[in-house]
């Protein structure tokens, strides 16, 4: 195959790379991007959008078994409700299918030339494309590495069989009568909250102290609670071992016990995902397990950058995203340089949690004095009718001049203020315009404003 050569090199087709690429065909950078399979990544095909779809199929569910059982407050009569998870998983993949080909026709539109692939460096400037076609030399002048990331195995636990990661788990078409999920991060109560819902029998198992140990527990005790509530057992200071015949092998302070567990879904953490990548052949710095980049996203390779998952946390398809656009204008010879100032974090569990900026602790470990004030859900009307009465809005803000440093968040469909909190914090608001400005009613939003008269010492609603 003829050798090709391009401005600008794109290595991995997840939300990083296609973004990346897509900026960069619409500055007029000459543009290739590599992907080894379908057009999205992680997020689009494996892990954002099919765990979110699969979410939403559990809670209509769940709702419905809720009607059937007790008829409910509502007025709605629901009689034997069933879940075709196969016909549930139909559905989600035609999301995926759909969202796959809009990004390959962003991509096009935008001039970019997409291969199906996997590049192996030869050295900074040229890659070994191998395809179903064959392979091919391919030199650029700027490269960029987006590969991603992918699960952590454990050596107790391989992959295979009973043993899940997030990506088979999202596949099954069939709910397990019991399933075990080995790590109390979002990824695993995320999913292990969905199954619960389609009617298996949870157990969470967890090494540290408590559940979402990245967040501060005021956020986290409402999803403990509504665990609780879904029957999921949560065990914490635990470590899981060896699954055989059903059962598997947990640790704990008081001993070892074995547990029921049909199916183990393991979300332990992500590695970068340089497999077959032929990194040895660079002489890049590192930062751990990740690769190590400037404000600029540059790795210690001249014109080689890096974006997303494998420069490390943290890991979120929006981080990779933005990285990819300051790329992008870079390439096109323009001015680039890291200056946000949040990066929203959601946890998309039963409530959600929704985070950008500081929490208090963390504000004060910086050296702030600060205020800080909740709102509860349980005073907002819009959440009554909702029938979401669980968590609340909480602002901090500098105790001097009133410039808010964090807002957080937990209750029903709390990551639709993802956006307002990060703009309120990148554009430098203080409490005074969060509390001054109207918000209309009756919405869950309000409690944003709530919560800012509280912090100023006059709050209308509590």
């Amino acid at each position: 195959m003829e050798p090709i050569e391009t401005d600008l090199l794109v290595i991995g087709a997840g939300p990083g790379g296609y973004v990346c690429a897509i900026r960069a065909g619409q500055l007029g950078v000459s543009t290739v991007i590599v992907e080894r399979n379908r057009p999205g990544g992680t997020c689009l095909n494996v892990g954002c959008i099919p765990s979110k779809a699969l979410i939403h199929v559990a809670e209509q569910f769940h709702i419905a078994r809720l009607q059937a059982r007790d008829g409910g407050a509502l007025g709605i009569s629901v009689s034997d409700p069933r879940i075709d998870l196969a016909a549930a998983v139909d559905w989600k993949d035609g999301i995926v299918s759909r969202l796959n080909s809009g990004v390959a026709g962003l991509l096009k539109k935008a001039g970019v030339k997409s291969i199906q692939g996997e590049a192996r460096f030869i050295d900074g400037k040229t890659v070994m494309i191998r395809s179903e076609m064959g392979e091919q030399r391919l030199t650029a002048r700027r490269i960029v590495i987006a590969t991603g990331s992918r699960p952590v195995e454990l050596p107790d636990l391989p992959f295979g069989g009973a043993i899940l990661s997030s990506t088979q788990a999202l596949a099954l078409t069939a709910v397990p009568r019991t399933l075990a999920v080995v790590g109390g991060g979002y990824i695993g109560l995320e999913i292990g909250m969905a199954f619960a819902k389609l009617g298996a029998k949870v157990t969470i198992v967890e090494a540290e102290a408590r559940i979402l140990p990245q967040y501060d527990t005021d956020l986290t005790k409402p999803v403990a609670e509504r665990l609780k509530e879904l029957g999921v057992r949560v065990m914490t200071g635990a470590r899981a071992g060896g699954h055989a015949k059903g059962r598997l092998n947990v640790e704990t302070g008081g001993g070892s016990e074995r547990i029921a567990a049909e199916k183990v879904l393991v979300t332990v953490g992500r590695t970068p995902g340089f497999d077959g990548l032929g990194l040895d052949e660079l002489s890049l710095a590192m930062s751990g397990p990740f690769l190590r980049i400037d404000e600029q996203c540059r790795t210690s390779m001249r014109d080689v950058f890096a974006i997303g998952d494998v420069t490390g946390e943290p890991m979120l398809a929006h981080r990779a995203m933005a990285q990819g656009e300051m790329v992008a204008a870079i390439a096109a010879g323009r001015p680039g340089g890291w200056d946000k100032a949040c990066i929203p974090a959601i946890c998309f569990t039963d409530p959600e949690i929704v985070t950008a900026g500081l929490d208090p602790e963390a504000a004060r470990a910086a050296g702030h004095a600060v205020r800080t004030a909740s709102f509860p859900f349980r005073a907002n009307g819009r959440a009554m009718t909702l029938g979401a009465e669980t968590g609340f809005v909480r602002v901090v803000a500098r105790e001097d001049n009133h410039l808010i440093l964090g807002l957080q968040a937990v209750g029903a469909g709390m990551a639709e203020l993802a956006a307002a909190f990060s703009a309120l914090i990148e554009m430098g608001a203080r409490l005074e315009d969060v509390a001054e400005t109207i918000h209309a009613h009756p919405t869950q939003g309000e409690a944003l404003q709530e919560a800012a008269l509280a912090a100023l010492g006059h709050p209308l609603h509590i």
